[in-house]
């Protein structure tokens, strides 16, 4: 069978055109891969289910191009691997929780819908941090996902199962959410591109929340095009999720169209100085990024250093509102299932005890918060201030976008926490960034190192500009490696 590894969108539309091969061949690789590594071998456990009309589908999409010699969309025949918290009306939805095991939701969720209608086969269901709570990928659903760079570290998260299982090629596309750092953390941690949109670019509908004054969600790829194309199919107007109507106008119907190769050429980058670690631990990461920035130079953009002080532990615990939120709105999703089942609200959960006991204190915490309470109002205000800032810093020093390490540190190891994230920047704020990957960092158990993220942030509705500045980037130093499996 034909080696599959590291393929693009663009060249699997072009073999099934041509045919050099066919959806269901693909299909059946990617099926092999993850019976190979999820639970054999590496034991990743990334994937919580298959799709078992994965085959089905993809026999489906090879005979609509057999009768009309053309793709049914943009995402024709894509192996799409979806994180366990977007509704599927075909398989369960568990948010990576045993209190949702065996829910299989009516209907899908709106980007769900969307990429079905446009041709994605799903392979399955990846693991996340429970509920999609914090940044370690373990959950009562399937335990702790592995990170395949370095079987000792965690893949980041909570999107860290669609993360290690796009690395590991056993899927070509994924989708994560992003609430804080969820879909960038994963990206960064396994040589992977990752996009948190705008809010408000791509709906909610459908996904289990965190906190909806954050929640995004968005893909996780292993190349610039790949994440652009599988955006541009996800975005767009929602009736049923407000915040979306942002979005009109802002819209772009192909966002491969800012795929140049000269995406660097006359870019004014600033690089985003307080968000560079100081301490020791922070040294290999700021090299592989300090390395990384020398092809902006070297492809014709200006970088300009940014002294202004962002500070990252502020952010976390004065700006972002994810744990103000989380028990308000994960109620909001647990009171529409059926009367007779189990739960229904995060307290229910907590008396049960049906939850990872690694998930236990962020939950107690929440449960203490108050949607509307004075600290919550005043790290609403704090989050226009942080934005006002944000947009003067650009104006000041006619900025087109600004970069800095996603992780202050290495990825952390199984069973420790993650630390020094910068992801939460744009997550408390609404921006939009791209997470790129930026190198590896020497690590004793990583055959080839840790991967390393880079991040690049812009103004709201930039998706296209950052697009063209994430592949310039890319082209020039195709830093994403494959790990060693």
């Amino acid at each position: 069978m034909r080696n599959f590894e590291e393929i693009t969108i663009k060249q699997v539309q072009e073999g099934y055109l041509s045919g050099e091969f066919s959806c269901e061949e693909l299909v059946k690789w990617y099926l092999e891969r993850i019976e190979k590594f999820n639970f054999q071998g590496p034991e990743l456990r990334a994937m919580i289910t298959v799709n078992p009309n994965a085959l089905k589908e993809a026999r489906r999409m090879d005979e609509y191009v057999k009768e009309h010699h053309a793709l049914m969309g943009a995402m024709h025949g894509v192996p799409t691997i979806l994180k366990d918290n977007f509704d599927t009306k075909d398989m369960e939805t568990t948010a990576g929780s045993i209190a949702l095991k065996g829910w299989r939701p009516p209907d899908d969720a709106f980007v769900t819908e969307r990429l079905r209608k446009a041709g994605a086969v799903f392979l399955g269901k990846s693991n996340l941090h429970e509920f999609a709570i914090w940044g370690e990928t373990i959950s009562s659903i399937l335990g702790q996902t592995l990170n395949p760079y370095d079987l000792t570290r965690t893949p980041g998260g909570s999107s860290g199962g669609t993360g290690a299982a796009i690395a590991s090629n056993m899927g070509l596309a994924g989708l994560g959410t992003d609430t804080i750092n969820s879909i960038r953390s994963p990206s960064s941690a396994n040589s992977l591109v990752g996009i948190r949109p705008t809010l408000g670019l791509v709906s909610r509908t459908g996904i289990v929340p965190y906190s909806l004054t954050q929640d995004t969600a968005g893909p996780i790829c292993r190349t610039v095009e790949d994440a652009a194309r599988t955006l541009a199919v996800i975005a767009g107007y929602d009736p049923q999720d407000d915040e979306t109507a942002w979005s009109a106008g802002h819209v772009k119907g192909s966002y491969a169209d800012s795929l140049r190769e000269d995406g660097l050429k006359g870019k004014r980058i600033g690089v985003l100085e307080s968000l560079f670690g100081k301490e020791k631990v922070n040294e290999s990461t700021n090299q592989v990024v300090r390395t990384a920035l020398k092809a902006f130079v070297e492809q014709g953009a200006v970088l300009i250093p940014v002294k202004d002080n962002i500070d990252q532990v502020y952010l976390s615990n004065e700006v972002s509102v994810h744990l103000d939120d989380f028990r308000h709105d994960l109620d909001s999703y647990l009171q529409k299932l059926p009367k007779d089942w189990k739960i229904h609200s995060m307290k229910e959960i907590l008396e049960q005890g049906l939850y990872h006991p690694f998930s236990k204190e962020n939950m107690e915490d929440a449960m203490t918060r108050e949607v509307g309470s004075l600290s919550y109002l005043k790290k609403l205000r704090n989050q226009k201030l942080m934005a006002k800032k944000i947009m003067n810093i650009m104006a000041e020093n006619n900025l087109d976008a600004m970069v800095y390490p996603h992780q202050q540190q290495l990825v952390c190891k199984v069973g420790d926490h993650q630390l020094q994230r910068n992801g939460v920047l744009c997550s408390s704020i609404g921006f939009p960034s791209i997470c790129v990957p930026a190198g590896f960092a020497p690590s004793e158990h990583a055959p080839i190192g840790v991967p390393v993220g880079m991040e690049i942030m812009g103004r709201p509705w930039t998706e296209s500009l950052l697009i063209e500045i994430a592949y310039g980037f890319e082209q020039h130093t195709h830093f994403r490696k494959e790990p060693v499996l």
